[in-house]
């Protein structure tokens, strides 16, 4: 908890919400934003009743919730940074020209909520850049094996779709997502503002530099690449018990990765290969490619 809301502050302004608003004390989810890593647009977007507090400074809160399309919010606020006064409430729609001017919390009534976030957003969702994303159906394999927790810590190597959708799981945690091209981590930063995401850290390679300052993943996602030993040999040394899935389209990768594991004692190996068939508008099904998933957990040496 930061120091700017207490728990004593925190239960002020649930109750002067509940003496001044028609809320349900029960249903309300609380987030503090004053926090490092807290993601206010998809917790608004999946929650009918958001209380978020928030720190003065921030001059575009509001235009990022609207452009993400939550225009029709109603927000209850007061002008003060203390749970007293008079009591206000308008559209966010139409206080996106306005910021946040005292550390205070605000009241959000989302009438569109969506109560559960679904895994395998439909690529239409992404930022069309220099990415070729993988299939949402695909996709939703991949985070099926990667079990991404709340509080999780990950890796993300050449994932750009797996990042943004393990993020949105993660949403007290962390992704660190390595783009090595330049243009994919423009694209990447692109779909990071799209959906709003503050624990998403954008780094351009695996090392000791790099990597400083961010937490210890206890999980990395690979796109098998020509440095994917040299990112596991990094990560295994950080963190012995690390969880490991790889993505290939190329046989001879999942063919060979029995020597891979076993130089850094990769347990419990599963592989599987997806293969998804759509049908096209001419009533024929057209095959996307079948990658192989593989995935694993290092155990400590000796």
């Amino acid at each position: 908890m930061s120091e700017l809301f207490t728990n004593e502050k925190i239960l002020a302004w649930l109750h002067y919400y509940a003496m001044h608003t028609p809320v349900n004390l029960e249903r309300v989810k609380m987030l503090d934003i004053t926090q490092k890593n807290k993601n206010v647009i998809p917790t608004v977007e999946s929650h009918g009743t958001t209380l978020v507090f928030t720190q003065a400074g921030d001059a575009d809160i509001f235009y990022r919730m609207w452009n993400a399309g939550l225009g029709e919010c109603d927000v209850w606020y007061n002008e003060g940074s203390e749970p007293e006064g008079e009591i206000k409430t308008d559209k966010l729609k139409n206080m996106i020209n306005r910021g946040i001017n005292a550390s205070a919390g605000m009241l959000i009534f989302n009438p569109q909520a969506r109560n559960t976030y679904k895994i395998g957003m439909s690529n239409q969702h992404f930022r069309r850049g220099s990415v070729r994303y993988v299939g949402s159906e695909i996709r939703s394999v991949i985070l099926n094996k990667m079990q991404v927790g709340r509080q999780d810590e990950i890796c993300v190597i050449g994932g750009e779709s797996i990042a943004i959708e393990a993020a949105l799981i993660a949403t007290e945690g962390t992704v660190i997502a390595v783009e090595y091209n330049g243009d994919d981590r423009t694209t990447m930063e692109e779909n990071v503002e799209h959906f709003g995401l503050s624990n998403i850290q954008i780094i351009d390679h695996v090392d000791d530099a790099s990597m400083k300052g961010l937490p210890v993943p206890s999980l990395v996602f690979l796109v098998a690449s020509a440095s994917m030993e040299q990112e596991l040999e990094y990560f295994t040394s950080v963190n012995p018990h690390i969880s490991v899935v790889v993505y290939t389209l190329d046989f001879t990768v999942a063919a060979g990765i029995d020597q891979v594991f076993e130089k850094f004692n990769i347990q419990d190996k599963e592989v599987i290969q997806v293969a998804i068939s759509k049908l096209n508008p001419s009533n024929s099904f057209v095959q996307q490619p079948a990658p192989w998933i593989i995935s694993g957990k290092a155990l400590p040496k000796g």
